[in-house]
C-alpha cells in the first residue's frame, strides 16, 4: 500500500472516529473512559476526541503495515505528532471564531475535518523521512498525554477552554 493511500486511509478513519468518541464516556461513565473520552461539552474535554481519533487510526495504520509488510517508517511517532499538533491547530482555528459568533455545529466539523487533513499531512512528511526508531519513545508520549488529560479532567483549570457551557461547570460532574 503506498503511503499516500495509507494517510488518506488514517484521515478518513480518523474523521469518522470523532462522532462515536464523542459519546462513548456517556454511554460508559467510569473512570477509564473518562480519561479517553470527553465528560462534558468543554472545548478543552473535546480535544481528547482530536487526539484519540488520530491515535485510534494510527493504530489501525500499523496493523494494516504490519499485515501488508510494508515498510513504512514512523508509522507510529508520525500519528502522535499528528495527534498532538492537531490540537493547538483546532484551537487557533476554532477559538477566534468561537468568542465572535459562538459554537456552530457545521463550523466546527469543518474544523475538525481540517485539522485533522492538516496532521495527517504532517504525518505524511514524517513517514515519507529516514526511520527515526521512535516506537518506544512514541507510546511513552501516548501516556504521558493521556495522564495529562486525566489530571486535567479531574482537576480541570477554571479558565473559559474548561468550562462546560451548557451546565457552566468544570471537570466530572458532580464530583
Amino acid at each position: 500500500m503506498s503511503k499516500k493511500k495509507l494517510k488518506i486511509i488514517g484521515t478518513i478513519l480518523a474523521f469518522l472516529l470523532c462522532f462515536p468518541m464523542h459519546f462513548v464516556y456517556d454511554l460508559f461513565p467510569n473512570f477509564l473512559t473518562s480519561i479517553f473520552f470527553p465528560v462534558n461539552e468543554s472545548i478543552w474535554e473535546h480535544m481528547k476526541i482530536l487526539f484519540g481519533s488520530i491515535i485510534f487510526s494510527g493504530i489501525i495504520q500499523k496493523i494494516i503495515v504490519l499485515i501488508k509488510k510494508d515498510k513504512i517508517n514512523n508509522i507510529c511517532f508520525s500519528n502522535f505528532i499528528a495527534a498532538l499538533l492537531s490540537i493547538p491547530i483546532f484551537l487557533i482555528m476554532f477559538l477566534p471564531i468561537y468568542y465572535f459568533i459562538n459554537e456552530n455545529f457545521i463550523i466546527t466539523i469543518i474544523i475538525m475535518l481540517l485539522s485533522i487533513i492538516f496532521s495527517e499531512f504532517i504525518s505524511y512528511i514524517i513517514i515519507n523521512k529516514k526511520e527515526l526508531n521512535q516506537e518506544k519513545t512514541t507510546i511513552y508520549l501516548v501516556i504521558l498525554v493521556y495522564i495529562i488529560f486525566a489530571i486535567l479532567t479531574y482537576y480541570p483549570l477554571r479558565t473559559n477552554l474548561f468550562i462546560d457551557p451548557i451546565t457552566e461547570t468544570y471537570g466530572i460532574k458532580n464530583i
